[in-house]
């Protein structure tokens, strides 16, 4: 059985770990960060129907990382 919680936590550590790993770097830009949560939120808001538990805790936990950072930068 898979478990939805662990890895919902683990895409929400991997994503916010890579947010702060770009902030590093010289291209880093807070208008792209926004508009990639931007992103997120169309795509969840397609909700296909056939996309399934694991695919809708990768997105929402993506954007719980996005929305974080953003508040703390």
């Amino acid at each position: 059985m898979f478990d939805t919680d662990t890895f919902y936590n683990s895409n929400y550590e991997k994503t916010l770990a890579h947010l702060e790993q770009q902030k590093k770097t010289p291209s880093y830009s807070r208008e792209d960060i926004e508009k990639e949560l931007e992103a997120l939120y169309i795509y969840e808001g397609q909700a296909w129907s056939g996309r399934g538990e694991i695919k809708d805790a990768e997105i929402s936990s993506s954007i719980a990382a996005y929305q974080v950072f953003l508040s703390r930068n």
